[in-house]
């Protein structure tokens, strides 16, 4: 139970975070060498599932620098078209005008999809 004496926000991982980016990835395709990216939460992936994780084929794509703590995972394209997650929260800097890398990446590759898909069916 927190009270006025706890540790509120004590495990909070708020602001601007900095990565390396694993080269051959979508995120490397996206993000290039490093992202720098805003967080507001209090979750981590634990890093005793990793090797199962990657095991099925998921490819941690960025880790903390210090704690090595997965920021963002993909699936391959050989078992999804585009299968991404991130610890971060792109819409806090993604506008109408301006979309987020990620969120561009995410239609151009629906896109793709999408006429890939119609041309098989013609």
């Amino acid at each position: 139970k927190r009270t006025n004496d706890s540790d509120l926000g004590g495990t909070m991982r708020l602001g601007s975070q900095r990565c390396p980016v694993m080269d051959g990835t979508l995120a490397h395709e996206i993000y290039g060498d490093q992202v720098n990216e805003r967080h507001r939460h209090r979750y981590e992936v634990n890093n005793t599932y990793v090797p199962k994780l990657e095991k099925a084929g998921l490819i941690i794509s960025a880790r903390t620098p210090n704690e090595s703590l997965p920021e963002m995972m993909e699936l391959p394209s050989s078992m999804h078209p585009w299968f991404f997650g991130v610890q971060f929260h792109p819409e806090f800097t993604s506008t109408p005008r301006d979309g987020h890398p990620l969120f561009s990446a995410f239609i151009k590759a629906s896109l793709i999809h999408q006429d890939a898909t119609t041309a098989q069916a013609a």
